[in-house]
């Protein structure tokens, strides 16, 4: 069943209380795993909305409430399940607004406070029209996206995928790659795992003016830093997308002493799990050889993090079709897949769903600084395309036959 078509009018009514909650979270940013107060006010939020079944204290400060429909339709058995995350970052806020953070050292710097007010909007919207659609809405706030593995998956440890069951899952994510007004929907994936690997290599120090008498770690991580580069030109295969990209290199601290050990570190971002797999192996082994062949030994170590967000196409055609509703279909564009990576792609990776974004770029009045920047900020004109597009979305999954 189709919202009511008051819903814009009643969204325009509720948007001063969802901004007023994105400012209230933005002035008060907690990290991954310490997200106690933004927790708290969440739960006071839900409880004064009427949500059932509201459960606290999932992975330290997760939570979960079911919203359920009381009206006619081939939903009533479906549960779908929508995610907001909660957590800020450690970033220093150069922002000069009103609700600058108040916290040193730590900020919303993503737009994990918008994600968070879209959802209690949303959650308010439909507690008021569950005369209106069949089946049972779970929404979910989340702990520690930012750091990998990532609360997504502690949650689904702890059961949110069950009692009640969840069918499908999605989430959005606001996006300042895009202009305030748009949409981004894609089938299949759209952002990819994320991967970190350590490298120790030990040679043999002495002095720098004479290095025949030495191993050098340094000239042997130079190796192989640019074998690393080898794997995805010329082991992946052309038509699959991967990156490796070496961000730290430390070894020595005198100008004139050739050190014992270099430490490497770096990322690794994937698509297809068999390239995935494909490059923790060879990293491993492309070291360690480039080590041996050079007089030296390395120890290399590749920790995965999160999978790759892979979206299914019925649950994006869902999405895509609410976010047309709201705001055009000249305004709704594919989302093209990002090297960057989300937890969310664990709840994908057990039920199908989707996760689109948001624009939330206004060059017009500065609205232009990248997430993570210490400027970050959106134009909270994209909190009510948030809010319309999940309820539609949500009520339109539960609509399908």
């Amino acid at each position: 069943m189709a919202l009511a078509t008051t819903l814009k009018s009643d969204i325009d009514e509720i948007i001063p209380g969802v901004i007023a909650d994105r400012r209230h979270l933005h002035e008060h940013p907690e990290l991954g795993m310490h997200e106690h107060e933004t927790a708290k006010f969440v739960i006071d939020r839900l409880t004064a909305l009427g949500v059932e079944d509201i459960r606290t204290g999932i992975s330290e400060t997760g939570v979960t409430g079911l919203v359920r429909g009381t009206g006619a339709g081939p939903g009533a058995d479906k549960v779908v399940l929508v995610r907001a995350d909660m957590d800020a970052l450690p970033i220093q806020e150069e922002n000069s607004v009103d609700y600058k953070s108040q916290t040193d050292g730590v900020m919303h710097a993503c737009g994990h406070d918008a994600h968070t007010s879209i959802l209690l909007g949303v959650t308010r919207l439909l507690v008021d029209r569950r005369d209106q659609f069949a089946g049972t809405i779970k929404v979910l706030f989340q702990p520690c996206e930012e750091t990998g593995p990532g609360g997504a998956a502690w949650m689904i440890e702890q059961g949110v995928l069950e009692d009640p069951r969840v069918d499908a899952c999605f989430g959005l994510h606001v996006w300042q790659n895009e202009p305030v007004g748009s949409v981004l929907v894609g089938d299949g994936p759209v952002m990819a795992a994320s991967d970190r690997f350590s490298i120790t290599v030990q040679g043999q120090g002495g002095h720098g003016a004479m290095p025949n008498g030495c191993v050098d770690p340094i000239m042997i991580g130079m190796e192989i830093v640019n074998a690393l580069q080898t794997l995805v030109s010329r082991e992946v295969d052309p038509t699959e997308s991967a990156v490796i990209s070496t961000c730290t290199f430390h070894a020595g601290h005198a100008g004139n002493v050739i050190p014992d050990t270099a430490e490497i570190g770096g990322t690794v971002r994937s698509f297809n799990p068999d390239v995935r797999d494909l490059l923790e192996r060879r990293i491993v082994e492309v070291a360690e050889g480039v080590a041996k062949a050079m007089r030296g030994s390395a120890k290399a170590e590749y920790r995965r993090g999160v999978s790759a967000t892979v979206n299914d196409p019925a649950m994006a055609a869902i999405a895509r079709q609410a976010a047309i509703e709201v705001v055009g279909e000249e305004n709704v564009r594919p989302q093209i897949p990002t090297m960057g990576g989300e937890d969310f792609s664990a709840f994908l990776e057990h039920r199908p769903g989707c996760y689109f974004w948001v624009g939330t770029n206004n060059a017009k009045r500065d609205l232009v600084w990248g997430h993570h920047h210490p400027r970050f900020d959106i134009d909270e004109d994209g909190l009510a395309i948030g809010v319309e597009t999940m309820a539609r979305t949500l009520t339109g999954y539960l609509a399908q036959a």
